[in-house]
């Protein structure tokens, strides 16, 4: 996994972000991402991966980490610099990870991004400059024990923006549903303690937002939940605005 994409200046609008050091959070581990594990995003992508320099897709799974940084606990605001006139909502479920590789709590997340084409990605090297931007992790409220969700592929993630559904994650889409993604991903790295695997981002495959996660703008309020899990809770964040950054995109 390479690390050496250098990331965007956050300083200009670090002083608008709601969340302090005092805020409690259900995670404490570093946050991995998992590029192209769902299959309708995997097929959108399959025409540049035989493109130079590797020529060949993915075999292991693609990961990316969610710093500190972008973290935002749930009914807080997210942050949007003035040049970036809208962002991708990235529904997906955190596995907390437990001893010995296992799970033992998940938690909703909010992956949210700069808008982005895989060209501009990549496969290979961590889209840092597009996620990790300060507050861009929406974080739900609570942890829930593995063991009072169970299967956690057969959940269907909804996300509302101002109320309305603009997407339904369906997490038996995935690729590489839980348990076998910790496993390759054991296989190169160890995922320890508290650490946290996002099980996949997806695109939409209908409606306003088709080929691509679902936009939202500066004060739009983003709603995501599980209805087969309702303990999970509802995750819910604004968008408000922040100065430039100036970043080519």
């Amino acid at each position: 996994m390479s690390i050496d994409a250098k990331p965007p200046n956050f300083s200009p609008y670090i002083h608008t972000l709601t969340l302090t050091m005092t805020t409690t959070l259900p995670i404490r581990g570093t946050v991995y991402g998992v590029l192209l594990n769902a299959q309708a995003e995997w097929h959108s992508a399959q025409a540049l991966m035989n493109d130079a320099p590797y020529k060949a897709a993915p075999i292991a799974p693609v990961l990316y980490v969610k710093t500190a940084n972008t973290w935002t606990s749930c009914e807080g605001h997210i942050a949007v610099p003035s040049d970036v006139p809208e962002v991708e909502v990235g529904a997906t479920l955190g596995v907390v990870m437990g001893a010995h590789g296992k799970a033992k709590a998940y938690v909703l997340l909010n992956d949210v991004s700069v808008p982005h084409t895989v060209a501009q990605q990549g496969f290979y090297r961590p889209p840092v400059k597009y996620k990790n931007l300060d507050g861009f992790l929406g974080v739900g409220a609570q942890a829930v024990n593995a063991d009072a969700i169970g299967n956690p592929n057969a959940l269907q993630l909804e996300v509302r923006i101002n109320g309305v559904l603009q997407q339904t994650v369906d997490l038996s889409a995935m690729r590489r549903h839980a348990i076998a993604l910790i496993d390759e991903v054991n296989e190169f790295m160890t995922l320890r303690d508290n650490d946290v695997l996002m099980l996949g981002l997806d695109i939409c495959t209908q409606g306003d937002h088709t080929g691509h996660r679902p936009l939202a703008h500066v004060g739009d309020v983003i709603e995501i939940s599980a209805p087969q899990a309702p303990a999970l809770g509802v995750m819910r964040h604004t968008l408000v605005s922040a100065p430039a950054l100036e970043m080519a995109v």
